[in-house]
């Protein structure tokens, strides 16, 4: 896959939080409903909103209404995502034989 300039710092932007891993975390073990999160993380419901909307916009994480309650789980296909970006680096980085700029 192949870096996507607008997506990928998206994707990482939501990785760089640890109040985003630690929901990342809780969402390991299933899907939790919003209310479990806030209990869980001690957070004010603003403060889950704005990392759920973080968490979502990247594509980690989707959500699901039921009642008035939002039920996160972790998205399959955005951890690949996510996965593929950092094994482009990895392999692009290894295929790359060029010189540094200061070496004549």
């Amino acid at each position: 896959m192949e870096l996507d300039e607008k997506r990928t710092p998206i994707v990482f932007k939501a990785l760089c939080d640890e109040n985003r891993v630690r929901i990342l975390k809780y969402l390991i073990g299933g899907e939790k409903c919003a209310c479990k999160l806030l209990d869980d993380l001690n957070i004010a419901q603003s403060t889950l909103s704005h990392h759920m909307k973080i968490l979502t916009d990247s594509g980690l994480v989707i959500g699901r209404k039921e009642g008035k309650w939002m039920h996160y789980s972790i998205s399959p296909e955005g951890i690949d995502v996510a996965i593929a970006y950092l094994n482009s680096l990895k392999e692009n980085g290894r295929a790359c034989n060029y010189k540094s700029c200061c070496e004549k």
